[in-house]
């Protein structure tokens, strides 16, 4: 189950790289500029994951992430050679198949270190959201996770529920927590969905 949840959460990596890559193509950005936004997105969540649990730096300790990350930016870029323009929506959806690979694997790690559930569920929304945070602050964007659809709380919904699984069958719940943040957050994208809580008032109104 181990080397499952490696090699799962490699895949994270190389689905986050893929869309920091997507981004800095947008953005006309140089090798070096791809590589930095590959980098920042893939690790950027798991990084400040590690340093708030006193856990190993995961990356500093297996270089083979850094690989991971290589590949995948390079492999996008040889894909992107071959296309002039890469659509928003390409962005989103590989940025929500990211967002979902890292929401599980952020909760499993915390958990695995026997913190309390709701630090689980924190752990895999900071992980799920802060590389992409950064992706877009370097880009100068405006973060996903700030804009109008759900984002976030897709992440804490996934968590929850992976969290709720793990005791009974760790398997089902990284696939369960997983599927369940990807579906919210592309369902977001598909009609909007968020959770609005200030509106603006008419002219005539204070």
């Amino acid at each position: 189950m181990e080397t499952f949840f490696y090699w799962f959460d490699h895949l994270g990596v190389a689905v986050f790289a893929i869309s920091g890559t997507l981004l800095a193509f947008r953005k006309n950005m140089d090798g070096f500029g791809v590589v930095v936004l590959a980098s920042v997105t893939a690790i950027g969540g798991g990084t400040v994951r590690d340093l708030i649990l006193d856990l190993p730096v995961f990356w500093a300790h297996d270089p083979t992430y850094i690989y991971t990350i290589l590949v995948a930016a390079f492999g996008t870029i040889l894909w992107l050679r071959l296309r002039d323009y890469i659509h928003q929506k390409t962005l989103l959806i590989a940025d929500a198949f990211g967002v979902s690979f890292f929401t599980v694997m952020g909760a499993q790690k915390a958990l695995e270190a026997d913190y309390p559930a709701v630090v689980c569920v924190v752990m895999g929304t900071i992980t799920a959201c802060f590389g992409g945070m950064l992706r877009d602050v370097l880009a100068r964007d405006i973060p996903m996770v700030l804009k109008s659809e759900l984002y976030a709380t897709t992440c804490i919904v996934g968590a929850s529920v992976y969290v709720l699984l793990a005791p009974y069958t760790a398997l089902t719940a990284l696939l369960v927590g997983g599927l369940v943040t990807l579906l919210l957050r592309l369902g977001a994208i598909r009609w909007q969905w968020s959770l609005t809580v200030f509106q603006e008032h008419g002219d005539g109104h204070r």
